[in-house]
C-alpha cells in the first residue's frame, strides 16, 4: 500500500472507484475524495454559509458516501458527488432552518419533442446515433447537455461545476440539443 500513497494522483477517479468498490479499502475512497474536497467545502458553504457548518458536512458527506457509493452506478464520479453534496446541503437546510426548496424543473421546459430523441430503450440505431452525435458535438455543448438531460442537472448546477456562465450554459444546451437533433434525425434516415 506504500506505493499506492505515493502513486495515487496517477489513477483515474474511475480506477480508484472500481478499486474501493472490489476492496472496500477506504484509502481509495479518500484518495479520490480529497480530490474533489475543494468543490464540496465550496458548494457546503455557498449552502450552509457558515464555516463550521460547511466542514461538518464534508465530513459528514464522506460517511455518507462509503454507504451510498454501493447503491448507484457511478459513470461521472464528481457530478454524481456534486450532487450527492447539494442533496446534504438541502437536507439540512430543510431540517434546521425549516426551509422548503422548490426547484423550477427547467428540464420540462427545454425538452419540447426533444426527449423521444433521448429514449434509447426504443431501439439499438437509436442509440447509436445518439452515441455517435454526442461525440461530435462540441466540447462545450457534450458537457453541458449530458448534464442537463443525462445527469439532471439544473442551469444552477452546470454553472458551478463547469464555470460557465449562465448565459452560456443556456446557449450551449440550445444549440447542442439542436445539433444532436438535426444529427440523430440524419443518421437514422441513412
Amino acid at each position: 500500500m506504500k506505493k499506492f500513497r505515493q502513486t495515487h494522483t496517477q489513477f483515474s477517479d474511475e480506477e480508484l472507484l472500481k478499486q474501493f468498490i472490489e476492496t472496500s479499502n477506504q484509502e481509495f475512497l479518500g484518495a479520490l475524495y480529497t480530490r474533489y474536497i475543494p468543490l464540496v467545502y465550496g458548494l457546503c458553504l455557498k449552502y450552509l454559509r457558515q464555516i463550521e457548518d460547511a466542514e461538518d458536512a464534508v465530513t459528514d458527506i464522506y460517511e455518507e458516501l462509503t454507504q451510498k457509493i454501493y447503491k448507484y452506478t457511478i459513470i461521472n464520479f464528481k457530478t454524481w458527488l456534486y450532487s450527492v453534496a447539494k442533496n446534504h446541503c438541502f437536507q439540512i437546510l430543510r431540517k434546521e432552518k425549516n426551509i422548503i426548496f422548490e426547484e423550477i424543473d427547467a428540464q420540462i421546459m427545454e425538452s419540447d419533442n426533444f426527449e423521444h430523441l433521448l429514449n434509447i430503450n426504443e431501439n439499438e440505431e437509436k442509440e447509436k446515433a445518439l452515441n455517435y452525435c454526442l461525440s461530435k458535438l462540441p466540447d462545450t455543448q457534450r458537457k453541458c447537455v449530458e448534464y442537463f438531460f443525462f445527469d439532471g442537472f439544473s442551469y444552477a448546477d452546470i454553472v458551478e461545476i463547469t464555470d460557465f456562465e449562465l448565459i452560456k450554459v443556456k446557449s450551449f444546451i440550445q444549440n447542442g440539443k439542436r445539433n444532436l437533433k438535426i444529427c440523430i434525425q440524419k443518421k437514422i434516415k441513412k
